[in-house]
């Protein structure tokens, strides 16, 4: 896989959500605090997103408003609102047992004359282990907005348009499908925002700049891809054309770590997502690392876990109660 699918793939956990709903001004919801990450389409009509609050900085951040075709995406599961009107009255969603949160349920149609505007909504949400978070993530601000703009993010368009139907008409194998296009939708999301970001900036930073850089990028799939191998900043520097020296400084500061110590990280991130999610050998998980011992294996993975490779595989099923 490439880098960003990767990213994802060690990050989630347990099973994605969503669901369509219809609600009629005025109306407000309140979702609380989640580990995991969350998306609103407008399907029809508008709506207002109320940030999250917390930190000044995020008290001081304004109501975006929200038109049909509109995507947010709530990257790291900090409190919002949703409402018809900023000033609507809310209501607390409570999550389910599981910890997911989600769409509230759909609200029954008022009497035609009580009857407010129509909103078509679309949400979802994602359950991640944020205590192994990628970079590439992390440095997503709290609200990525996507307005609608007419030729823009047609992947993204068509995904949506794809999920919303089968929710709105389940067939054999929606459970399959719907699971997904979920997964489709969040790298689609997360492609958008960094082609918009560079286009805003004019010259991608933070990690675009990392995957815009092709001798980086180059190295990034070669650790990616085959995190097993005895891997040297030579080696690397050798496979992407620049000399040990050249690599080693464009590479730490594009990625913000130095070449080893990002393979290091990423085998043990790896090492976490295999001894929750599946059920190898210790031995067999050590080698696809690149640990040529069960006892060096164990040794690294308490160093950067703070706990032995099996406590934490009996540990790891509660990641998927968030």
């Amino acid at each position: 896989m490439d880098v960003l699918s990767d990213a994802i793939a060690v990050m989630r956990t347990g099973r994605s959500h969503s669901s369509r709903s219809d609600y009629y001004a005025p109306w407000g919801t309140r979702f609380a605090p989640s580990p995991g990450s969350g998306f609103h389409v407008v399907l029809q009509g508008s709506a207002w997103l109320l940030p999250p609050a917390g930190t000044a900085a995020q008290a001081a951040a304004e109501p975006v408003q929200l038109g049909a075709g509109d995507v947010v995406f709530l990257a790291h599961g900090r409190g919002h609102a949703l409402a018809s009107e900023p000033s609507a009255p809310l209501e607390d969603f409570a999550p389910g047992p599981d910890g997911y949160w989600a769409s509230p349920a759909p609200q029954e149609p008022p009497p035609a004359e009580r009857r407010g505007p129509r909103t078509g909504l679309l949400c979802g949400a994602y359950q991640l282990d944020r205590t192994r978070s990628h970079p590439l993530l992390a440095e997503l601000p709290d609200v990525v907005h996507l307005p609608a703009r007419v030729g823009a993010h047609s992947g993204l368009r068509s995904a949506v348009e794809l999920l919303g139907a089968e929710l709105a008409d389940p067939q054999p194998g929606s459970y399959t499908v719907v699971s997904s296009l979920l997964d489709t939708l969040l790298l689609y999301i997360l492609r958008a925002w960094w082609l918009h970001e560079d286009a805003e900036r004019g010259k991608p930073a933070g990690w675009a700049a990392a995957l815009a850089d092709p001798p980086v990028a180059e190295a990034l799939r070669a650790i990616h891809s085959d995190p097993a191998r005895p891997w040297t900043v030579e080696e690397l520097g050798r496979r992407v054309g620049l000399s040990r020296a050249a690599f080693a400084r464009r590479f730490q500061l594009l990625v913000g770590r130095p070449p080893m110590a990002y393979l290091t990280w990423w085998r043990m991130t790896s090492a976490g997502s295999l001894l929750r999610d599946g059920d190898l050998p210790l031995r067999a998980v050590a080698e696809r690392t690149g640990y040529a011992s069960e006892f060096a294996f164990a040794k690294a993975f308490k160093r950067e876990y703070g706990m032995a490779p099996g406590h934490y595989r009996t540990q790891a099923p509660a990641l998927d109660t968030w």
